[in-house]
């Protein structure tokens, strides 16, 4: 059977039937999911035909207009970023100084994958490098 939305429904556990019962509001009457918009929205016409064409090019256009103008705010000029950040080949020879290595994870992969194929990897090892490879597979 079917329900009105915003029925209160329930399991009577002891019939083992379902029930439905609509809410009741407070002079008396049950609303439906319709009436209660209309009450929250007020004198406000929400009717799809009310609306004019033109009214609707008009809306649109504000909104475009507002998107646009937001767009401009957001944007950051690259010279900005740049100065932010610097680029990988910097960071690996500057990591390279400390004597630390920089790998990318496609580098990291590159080396679990041959050390799980090599016959001189023992079985934990090999275990090891599948759960690493496991991890980084993920990521991608």
């Amino acid at each position: 059977q079917a329900v009105p939305a915003g029925s209160h429904v329930r399991l009577n556990l002891q019939t083992g039937e379902r029930e439905a019962k609509l809410p009741d509001s407070e002079n008396g009457q049950s609303d439906t999911r319709e009436e209660r918009r209309r009450k929250r929205l007020g004198k406000v016409d929400v009717d799809a035909n009310s609306f004019t064409s033109q009214e609707l090019k008009k809306a649109l256009a504000k909104m475009k207009e507002s998107e646009k103008a937001e767009r401009k705010v957001r944007r950051v000029p690259k010279e900005e970023v740049r100065k932010k950040f610097r680029p990988t080949e910097q960071l690996k020879e500057e990591f390279e100084k400390l004597n630390m290595k920089m790998e990318t994870d496609y580098e990291i992969m590159v080396k679990l994958i041959s050390k799980f194929n090599s016959s001189a990897s023992t079985l934990d090892e090999k275990v090891a490098a599948l759960y690493d490879l496991e991890y980084y597979v993920h990521q991608v």
